[in-house]
């Protein structure tokens, strides 16, 4: 009976990555070093290496351009969004404003769901914004990115919170 009313009791988070996760824009990075400019994909970004003197630009993302659904990662965002229960779907995403995501959303049927734009591509900003929802109660979580920085810095909260029920993955699929 014990079980029975620790899933009641559950409080869910899903959250999802933007770029590259969910939708595949034309929107690009621009590595600044030394006077040359260098064009990444928010994918290539993600697994980019920093070098020192580098500088970014993410003025590409202060709108979502041609944006193209990732059709299987949809279809799992649709399904968490029509799923019966209770849950907070989240879009987390290292975009300095919500605004261009939200109407995103918005213009694919999806008016109400959460949107945060940390303005930081530090994968710390995105475990750090997850252990703040632990400590809200939140203990059964997903976590999907395409970035592995991400979700590597994302799954060592469960050493920290062994009681909460965590799924960090990595996600690569096709538009």
């Amino acid at each position: 009976m014990i079980k029975l009313l620790d899933i009641l009791l559950e409080k869910k988070l899903r959250v999802f990555d933007f770029d590259d996760t969910l939708v595949k824009s034309n929107s690009k990075v621009f590595v600044i070093n030394k006077g040359k400019k260098k064009t990444l994909t928010p994918g290539e970004f993600a697994i980019y290496n920093k070098n020192p003197g580098d500088e970014f630009d993410f003025s590409e993302f202060d709108k979502v351009i041609e944006p193209k659904q990732i059709k299987a990662m949809f279809r799992v965002f649709k399904n968490i969004y029509k799923a019966s229960g209770s849950r907070r779907l989240t879009i987390l995403t290292a975009r300095a404003t919500y605004r261009p995501v939200r109407q995103f959303l918005k213009d694919v049927g999806f008016d109400d769901v959460y949107v945060v734009a940390l303005g930081d591509s530090n994968p710390k900003k995105k475990a750090d914004w997850i252990e703040s929802q632990i400590k809200k109660g939140y203990d059964d979580i997903l976590f999907l990115d395409d970035s592995p920085k991400n979700v590597r810095v994302v799954k060592q909260l469960k050493r920290k919170y062994p009681k909460v029920r965590m799924d960090a993955r990595v996600v690569k699929y096709g538009v």
